[in-house]
């Protein structure tokens, strides 16, 4: 059962975000809060794939280094790298060097071109699979709605985009908001989500 702990402000929060200062900041800035950037969400999905089998504590420290090494996941510029960026990729001790994770993002990175291309903006695509009903707080590593996104994302060439990855890229760019209900950023993130302007599909959206 997950419950919320009292930080040393007095708040109740997720009980997690208590491991590291890195996990505090995160949980109060930016898990939850939705996202619409398509930089920003290429990133947090990129990021996700790289964190399969690690820990999320792990990508969170590297992420300033992550951010340098694949130009602050700029998609269009990712997707022009060849073998030589791979080999550099391999030797930076900053990230996570694993040759399918750093292929996976270049190919994703092109596959998010040919999104932008046919939907107007990788927003459009992400956030048509909001769910209308979302499962308890924290109670599931994965949902209908994820597994249904990562076989979309699998069609379209997407590579490291699991079910379960999947569903840790939304609660992060908050199509779902996850927070614990005594959580005192919950209700931050509740009322981020209804000033929230759902993007549009097609190519007017870009």
């Amino acid at each position: 059962m997950h419950n919320t702990v009292t930080g040393e402000d007095g708040q109740p929060r997720c009980s997690w975000c208590m491991a590291t200062p890195d996990y505090l900041d995160y949980h109060d800035r930016e898990w939850g809060f939705p996202v619409t950037d398509d930089r920003r969400l290429f990133e947090k999905l990129s990021l996700e794939a790289f964190q399969s089998g690690l820990s999320w504590r792990t990508i969170l420290a590297k992420r300033e280094n992550f951010r340098s090494a694949f130009c602050h996941f700029d998609f269009d510029k990712v997707a022009t790298f060849d073998d030589s960026d791979v080999a550099r990729l391999l030797a930076d001790a900053g990230i996570v060097r694993h040759r399918g994770k750093i292929e996976a993002v270049i190919n994703n990175a092109q596959r998010a071109c040919d999104m932008v291309a046919h939907e107007g903006s990788i927003a459009a695509f992400v956030w048509r699979f909001e769910p209308a009903q979302p499962l308890p707080p924290q109670s599931a590593s994965t949902s209908a709605e994820a597994v249904a996104m990562s076989r979309e994302l699998k069609k379209r060439g997407w590579k490291f985009v699991g079910p379960t990855t999947a569903y840790a890229f939304m609660q992060a760019a908050g199509l779902i908001n996850d927070h614990l209900d005594g959580c005192v950023i919950r209700a931050k993130v509740t009322a981020a989500r209804r000033l929230l302007s759902h993007p549009v599909s097609g190519k007017s959206a870009a």
